[in-house]
């Protein structure tokens, strides 16, 4: 059944149904405001939906990477409770990494490192922090790189154990070439002295609604985390909204100070659409080549120079009834080709039938990659070998396997991304009737809080005919895994 013709005059048009475009539409809604949404996939949610594969009479439910949910912001949990009610639950978090055979918690455990690792090796773990803390603190050897912040904060030998080589991994460029921003994003607050003092017990606070020092529960919903969508897309729906799938953006008319027209292609053929406000979260290198007319040269220069990491998914589902009792596996070493593993079972129970369990797959990639090219079953070749040499599981427990594949999921922060970025945004806040929010809408690794946070506050800029600087949210200067974990309203 087709959805209805787009409004053709709407007060709100958004652009891509992801957390932060439904999260703006949800608030607006609730004041009386309907909006039109226009979605590529036929699924709503972006990187945050959930999968259902069915086979026979077995149902498994799989998300798209590991999605969990803490956050400084109490407004979120009730925002989402009020959505899934008992749906919404509290989920114990163990995440390790797995380096050279053997499990390592993540964040570092200093005593299980000193316990792998040996004394030798772990003493040089000390001393190299401590020559580092010298060269950049005393010295005050500036931190111009990734490279620069991890060995600054861990020492070299650590930050080479298990973060240069992910991160390199994840983005594909070396840490020499990566910017100061993503550590200060992902890290901060981070480092072999807070690490040592969680361990000894000085960095944990007690107390109901306190701030955990490392998250050891996240909330998550019972059925996935696109359940989150489903239920705004409902309540949308059932509001006055219109949400159109299967549909995009090819064309962005605009005068130089505001949006006049947008063309988008639906399932009926193309329609012209004249929206007093555009909220967009497509990704915002190819919302600008979608303007007409076009930006000046320098602007589509710096947006071409803006580069985006991609992802290759093998889901696979097993006839076995658990594969390690971890939500989520790092795999830093380069020798393994791929970056991360997530066991759906341990988010919740429901994800899978019982006795059976599943595994998702993820691999970091440019689409030049070889990997982007393969099938499902050169990608499982690829990867049995080393699961069956762990000790995973074998090729006899796999029921079946599925591929997918995602360009712009993480966009780069190379040296000199910051620059190219800025010149991009100042020429588009000059069109006074656009908002842009989310990962993809602001080129900003953002996790589903901080895109759900950047929703709220444009349908606020749109409520309040005022503009706000989303630039602090997802940047908190410290580690991006301390929240709060507050209790269920009674």
């Amino acid at each position: 059944m087709q959805s209805p013709r787009l409004d053709t005059a709407p007060k709100i048009l958004i652009l891509g149904a992801g957390p932060a475009g439904l999260a703006c539409a949800m608030e607006l809604s609730r004041k009386g405001i309907h909006s039109t949404i226009v979605e590529r996939d036929e699924q709503i949610g972006g990187l945050a939906k959930t999968l259902t594969i069915r086979e026979g009479d077995q149902t498994f439910l799989t998300d798209i990477g590991p999605h969990r949910f803490f956050s400084k912001n109490k407004y979120l949990y009730d925002f989402i409770e009020d959505l899934l009610h008992e749906e919404w639950r509290k989920v114990p978090r163990l995440t390790r990494q797995f380096i050279d055979g053997k499990f390592f918690d993540y964040p570092v455990n200093v005593k299980q490192v000193v316990k792998n690792l040996g004394l030798w090796k772990s003493a040089r773990i000390g001393i190299d922090y401590f020559m580092a803390r010298v060269a950049y603190g005393l010295f005050r050897k500036p931190m111009r790189t990734f490279e620069d912040y991890v060995v600054a904060n861990f020492g070299r030998t650590l930050a080479e154990f298990s973060m240069i080589n992910y991160t390199e991994k994840i983005w594909g460029i070396p840490v020499a070439d990566i910017h100061p921003d993503w550590a200060k994003q992902r890290i901060s607050g981070l480092n072999l002295w807070s690490v040592f003092k969680n361990a000894i017990g000085l960095g944990k606070k007690k107390g109901k609604g306190s701030p955990k020092s490392l998250v050891d529960e996240f909330y998550y919903p019972q059925f996935g985390t696109g359940r989150i969508y489903e239920e705004i897309g409902k309540h949308l729906r059932a509001e006055g909204s219109t949400i159109e799938t299967g549909a995009e953006p090819i064309a962005v008319r605009h005068d130089g100070v505001r949006i006049t027209e947008v063309d988008v292609r639906t399932k009926d053929g193309v329609q012209t659409v004249r929206p007093e406000r555009v909220v967009e979260s497509v990704p915002i290198t190819r919302f600008l080549e979608l303007l007409d007319p076009p930006p000046p040269e320098p602007v589509r220069a710096a947006a071409k120079a803006l580069k985006w990491r991609a992802q290759v998914y093998l889901f696979l589902t097993l006839d076995k009834d658990s594969v390690t009792k971890d939500n989520w596996i790092y795999f830093p070493s380069k020798d393994i080709p791929f970056g991360r593993t997530s066991e759906m079972k341990n988010f919740s129970a429901d994800m899978c039938p019982p006795g059976k369990t599943s595994l998702f797959v993820e691999f970091f990639a440019f689409e030049t990659d070889p990997i982007w090219s393969m099938t499902k079953e050169q990608v499982l070749d690829l990867v049995l070998p080393y699961f069956e040499s762990w000790g995973f599981f074998t090729r006899k427990d796999v029921r079946n396997c599925y591929l997918l594949k995602r360009p712009n999921v993480y966009p780069v922060y190379d040296a000199s991304y910051a620059e190219r970025l800025g010149v991009v945004k100042e020429w588009l806040d000059r069109l006074e009737n656009l908002i842009y929010v989310g990962r993809p809408g602001r080129f900003k690794y953002t996790n589903q809080d901080h895109s759900l946070e950047m929703g709220i506050v444009a349908s606020r800029m749109v409520l309040e005919g005022r503009k706000y600087d989303m630039e602090p949210i997802g940047s908190e200067n410290e580690y991006f895994e301390k929240g709060v974990i507050y209790e269920k309203r009674l």
